[in-house]
């Protein structure tokens, strides 16, 4: 049987040391026959609304029911396994394998300002969609400035009521 490992095209300006430590590398993980699969993390963008945190993340071949998505001390993991879909009799059949399989497990620090409780988890077209609201103290407010009547203090004006009733 045949070891299916990831791909990884090499970089244009390597140096000869980085070629050698990547191919006796990769020779290293093809003699350890205990996984044939290599480790992955999906790729995750993270972004800040007025109201709430978002986080996207790739998860395509990725069964949500096999999800498992927990807050705990402020730290937000999610956990996942994607599966190999290939039975004993097709896996020589495969050229190349470029995707990576296996189970993945990604952990973020959530700060203070958000309600882990109020979380609400979205899977659509391989992109799992994490809302984090955040708690109503740290939304921002705006301030209303009012423009009323009063007079201005000018610098010798401010002065001058400083000085006190009797001095000019």
């Amino acid at each position: 049987m045949r070891t299916l490992n990831r791909w990884e095209q090499s970089r244009g300006n390597t140096t000869l040391q980085e070629q050698f430590n990547r191919v006796f590398g990769d020779m290293l993980e093809r003699a350890d026959d205990g996984s044939n699969l290599t480790p992955w993390a999906p790729a995750v963008d993270i972004f800040e609304t007025e109201h709430e945190l978002i986080v996207n993340a790739d998860l395509p071949g990725v069964n949500p029911q096999n999800l498992d998505i927990r807050v705990e001390n402020n730290i937000l993991t999610i956990r996942g396994d994607r599966k190999f879909d290939s039975n004993k009799e097709n896996e020589e059949n495969y050229l190349r394998v470029e995707r990576a399989y296996g189970p993945f497990s990604r952990s973020f620090s959530l700060a203070n300002s958000v309600k882990s409780d109020g979380i609400k988890a979205d899977y659509q077209n391989g992109v799992l969609t994490l809302n984090i609201p955040k708690r109503e103290e740290a939304k921002p407010k705006q301030i209303k400035v009012n423009v009323g009547t009063q007079a201005v203090a000018t610098p010798a004006r401010a002065m001058a009521a400083a000085a006190g009733p009797g001095a000019r």
